[in-house]
């Protein structure tokens, strides 16, 4: 299929409420013709984190403008779009909900065919809207709630090398910087601290290093630095500022050794498919963190590896890369029905194991 095509999309599976259009012309580049995302930490700011009754609530009532918005820039009307794609999973499942039937409704009233995209998936695809980059790559796809390693084959073929068994990243991030008392989304302010602090002063440890697979845990970091804190408020009676910072500059540091280390584990199995110009590419809001890029990006330089990341605009959730991933899944044929689920659960690699428990529902990863 070599034709210009033009899809909505529309992302709705945490906290951003997001809607975009891109078009994919007929040589393969890929042009974003307009992205909206409307964020709700002001909403969650209290709670410490976000809250799903909260988020969903939010979704609902913002969906609609956003979609208005990101036609409105992009000079298009409805009728001039050849599909909508739409986050149908994984997430908090209020959110996804609404995402769906607003796309299912609008796909009714149009005509236009409706592809749901994985969550995940858009973060994997990513590179390829960004880079051009060719299959097979290796994906570190590292974001709040998602931690994994993927060898990305095809637009709906993943390979799971590994993963977080407990805490993402940017989950532990979060729950650090709350720690800690700095503002939530953690990440960002986490990092600006640690920026002036001192990584060497804490000995944090570096979980699963001694296992030789590509898994990954935080949630024992997560408890050094806990203990960490409680020693520094024990002496001081709180925690002065550059403490706050060394601790912040140590927890980053040992995230960042541990993401290098497996990192180079999975690039050791992915470079066995002898790829013609071998990659990795991170993405997932984590990606964002530029002392970690660097690392990354210093361990791909010494293996012979190109390394490649998405601008920071597209590293956090956004609508672009879902409609980029509703076009890769369209090109090859595949068109869902009108009853498309939402989903809480949806692993992208379905022949690996469940990571992180499973239920009625499936596995989490």
């Amino acid at each position: 299929m070599t034709q210009t095509l033009t899809f909505l999309g529309i992302e709705s599976s945490c906290d951003d409420t997001a809607a975009a259009v891109l078009r994919r012309t007929a040589d393969g580049q890929a042009l974003i013709l307009s992205s909206v995302v409307e964020g709700q930490s002001a909403l969650h700011a209290a709670f410490g984190g976000v809250v799903p009754e909260i988020a969903a609530r939010a979704h609902a009532e913002r969906l609609d403008h956003c979609v208005e918005q990101a036609l409105a820039q992009a000079d298009l009307g409805l009728g001039e779009l050849d599909g909508i794609a739409v986050t149908s999973g994984p997430g908090l499942i209020g959110g996804v909900l609404s995402g769906v039937m607003l796309a299912k409704g609008i796909a009714a009233a149009t005509g236009l065919p409706i592809i749901g995209v994985n969550h995940l998936a858009g973060h994997a695809l990513t590179p390829r809207l960004t880079d051009q980059l060719a299959f097979p790559y290796l994906m570190l796809l590292v974001s709040g709630g998602h931690c994994q390693f993927l060898i990305v084959k095809a637009p709906d073929v993943f390979q799971r090398l590994g993963g977080t068994i407990d805490d993402a990243p940017g989950e532990a991030f979060d729950k650090i910087a709350k720690l800690l008392a700095l503002p939530q989304p953690g990440g960002p302010y986490v990092e600006q601290e640690a920026a002036l602090g001192d990584a060497k002063r804490f000995k944090f440890p570096r979980p699963l290093l001694d296992r030789p697979d590509c898994d990954l845990s935080f949630s024992g970091l997560k408890t050094a630095v806990l203990r960490a804190r409680d020693q520094v408020i024990a002496q001081n009676g709180g925690i002065p500022l550059q403490d706050r910072r060394d601790l912040c500059a140590g927890f980053q540091a040992a995230v960042s050794d541990v993401l290098v280390e497996k990192s180079r584990r999975a690039l050791e199995i992915y470079l066995e498919l002898q790829p013609l110009v071998p990659a990795l590419a991170v993405a997932g809001g984590v990606a964002a963190n530029t002392h970690i890029r660097s690392a990354l990006q210093a361990l791909c330089a010494r293996m012979g590896v190109r390394f490649t990341a998405p601008p920071l605009r597209l590293c956090t959730d956004n609508a672009a890369m879902i409609a980029w991933a509703g076009i890769e899944r369209f090109v090859t044929g595949t068109v869902d029905p009108s009853d498309l689920i939402a989903r809480p659960r949806w692993p992208l690699d379905a022949a690996a194991a469940g990571m992180i428990g499973s239920g009625k529902k499936g596995p989490k990863a």
